[in-house]
């Protein structure tokens, strides 16, 4: 694999790229808003920077990161020489079925087409392209260029060789692949909501407060991070979503989300990025 494609310029979408690109892989980043693109940029740049600062790369590896990168608003151009597809756009079911269907009209025939989603089902992704024996989730962590961990998911339908190919370029990235099936939220979620949930149930129990709650974790646990804080960090709204996810996926009541969450979302309380979960942040 020579060119990666890259859907969605967000959070996610530029730390991806930004991996790729820093191990030689010419990367084309996509999306819809050339301002997102100019953000996605220069927050690499930040990270890049970072990075130098820390000794962990030269001030060459820099500039060959960032020309490795090129940018697209237009799909079908930055796809149609793709050897492999990661989309990384928002975790919405239907969103993701039409970047899907798009991908699979624009692209090679032996593209890989690839999710970064942490919950979605890819069974019902591949099922809106002609092509799901090649569908694949390729779920990375947040911050990208630093964890390690890769969720390789596959369906059913993926191809034994199309795993092995997601295997293989994972290592190659540096980082560490860990394969399960496609079932609703996959390990990673599927295990870390319930334990969110919990703890925003205990705490609009009034057992405890969110830093007493959140320092027993981390104490008590080895959690570097509480649950509360970090669900701050990974958006109370995504949280939200995971969990509705899990409880349609298994029909079980046990992953519904609480009440307490379901009225910070809906209040625009969303953790870091609103400025205000169950901690207060400065305004984004």
């Amino acid at each position: 694999m020579k060119i990666i494609a890259v859907i969605g310029a967000g959070t996610m979408g530029n730390g991806i790229a930004h991996v790729f690109a820093q191990q030689g892989f010419q990367v084309h980043l996509i999306d819809t808003q050339e301002a997102a693109l100019q953000k996605a940029m220069a927050t690499i740049d930040k990270n890049l920077d970072r990075q130098i600062a820390k000794n962990t790369i030269l001030p060459d590896q820099k500039i060959n990161t960032l020309q490795s990168i090129t940018t697209f608003t237009n799909m079908e151009l930055g796809v149609k020489d793709a050897d492999m597809i990661i989309e990384a756009a928002t975790e919405n079911i239907e969103i993701k079925k039409s970047i899907f269907k798009n991908m699979d009209a624009f692209a090679k025939k032996d593209c890989i087409l690839a999710t970064n989603t942490s919950s979605i089902s890819i069974t019902q992704l591949g099922a809106a392209t002609q092509r799901p024996e090649n569908v694949i989730g390729m779920h990375f962590m947040n911050p990208v260029p630093v964890m390690k961990l890769v969720e390789i998911i596959y369906s059913q339908q993926t191809l034994p060789e199309v795993t092995q190919k997601i295997v293989a370029l994972t290592e190659q990235l540096g980082k560490v692949p860990c394969v399960v099936k496609d079932f609703p939220g996959f390990i990673s979620n599927r295990i870390l909501m319930p334990m969110i949930n919990e703890a925003i149930i205990a705490l609009s129990e009034g057992v405890s407060d969110a830093k007493t709650i959140d320092q027993i974790m981390k104490l008590g646990m080895a959690h570097p991070m509480g649950p509360l804080q970090l669900a701050d960090y990974i958006g109370l709204d995504v949280c939200h979503n995971i969990l509705m996810i899990l409880q349609e996926g298994f029909h079980n009541a046990k992953y519904a989300p609480c009440s307490l969450l379901v009225d910070m979302v809906k209040s625009g309380k969303l953790g870091v990025k609103s400025g205000e979960g169950f901690y207060k942040y400065p305004t984004p």
